[in-house]
């Protein structure tokens, strides 16, 4: 298997969306989305990845911060 990697950068807000999105969709027992098993490890290991990343998850205003970095990454209407 080869060892070669791909980083991708995400911004705080992008970072702090994607954390929660992960985190309801990877609590879906036997979620059909997964076609193999090797698909839902990866989303595990990036939650994983995010979470050692992010402070914020911790904060006790953590709902309001998921709501502002919703409103920032949302698509202008």
């Amino acid at each position: 298997m080869s060892k070669e990697t791909i980083n991708i950068e995400l911004s705080k807000n992008e970072a702090i969306v994607f954390f929660e999105f992960l985190g309801r969709f990877n609590n879906i027992e036997n979620n059909p989305a997964f076609e193999d098993q090797s698909e839902q490890r990866i989303l595990w290991d990036i939650e994983c990845i995010l979470e050692k990343k992010l402070s914020e998850p911790f904060r006790k205003d953590y709902l309001e911060i998921v709501k502002l970095a919703r409103k920032n990454v949302r698509d202008e209407e």
